[in-house]
């Protein structure tokens, strides 16, 4: 186009934020990293940041991964990120006009992240489904439990919630629940990652026949080794299927969303 200028339009940055969960302890958490730089300098965000001239939004999104977190490149490389959605509000970052394309993933129980990068310090924190009171003004910002999505920097807070929606309502129609497992894993460990995310609890029979009854969703891993469950019966292992997506869903119990 003849008449384009591209010295019209005002300059705007392009970042990247990752909503990353995990399934530690029977708990859903998510991975935040303490800001060290301004602005929010203190406070709790989730891992990202700005792409740079020769890199999409996915290899920046891994790059600061690894950078905000310590986490090998190897884990980073395999993560399952799925794009979210762009947060494109004017005022959403008081450094300039700045628009966020947002990830989410998936990992099976990791130890515990370390900061680097513009990073003070990062980890597993677990995601607290409700907001909470206003801290006392003497509380340290550095404690973890205070990393709600009520105390999130920027416009973090929606993008995890989003992020939360979109993950339990994958569950539901997708084999994305193996994801948050070890590659060999119980029905009984797959069952906790469906009670943890959608915050409910499962009739047991009733769940197991239902993924049995999916084509594709598991694999079972024949003959030894077998997993002994607490007192009672050698729990078969399974690992991953073909499959995809479930057929049939395997559906949230009505009224009960997380």
């Amino acid at each position: 186009m003849q008449d384009y200028d591209p010295h019209a339009f005002p300059p705007f940055a392009v970042t990247v934020d990752l909503a990353v969960f995990t399934v530690r302890e029977g708990v859903l958490q998510v991975l935040l990293i303490e800001r060290g730089e301004e602005p929010y300098r203190g406070a709790w965000a989730l891992p990202g940041g700005f792409v740079q001239p020769r890199e999409s939004a996915e290899q920046a999104a891994r790059r600061e991964l690894a950078e905000e977190t310590g986490l090998s490149r190897k884990t980073v490389a395999d993560l399952h990120l799925e794009q979210l959605r762009t947060y494109s509000d004017p005022d959403r970052d008081p450094r300039m006009r700045v628009v966020s394309v947002a990830y989410t993933a998936l990992l099976p129980d990791l130890p515990e992240p370390r900061g680097g990068g513009d990073a003070a310090h990062a980890r597993w924190a677990p995601l607290r489904r409700t907001a909470p009171p206003a801290p006392p003004a003497r509380v340290d910002r550095r404690d973890p439990q205070l990393a709600s999505p009520a105390s999130l920097a920027f416009d973090h807070e929606q993008i995890l919630a989003d992020a939360h929606e979109r993950v339990g309502a994958k569950l539901e129609y997708t084999c994305l629940a193996t994801s948050f497992c070890p590659p060999e894993f119980t029905l009984g460990e797959l069952q906790q990652v469906y009670e943890t995310v959608w915050g409910v609890e499962l009739d047991r029979p009733n769940f197991r026949r239902k993924v049995l009854a999916s084509t594709g969703f598991v694999e079972a891993v024949e003959g030894p080794p077998r997993r002994t469950g607490g007192r009672g019966k050698p729990a078969a292992l399974y690992r991953a299927g073909a499959a995809s997506a479930l057929h049939p869903p395997l559906l949230r119990p009505e009224g009960r969303q997380s």
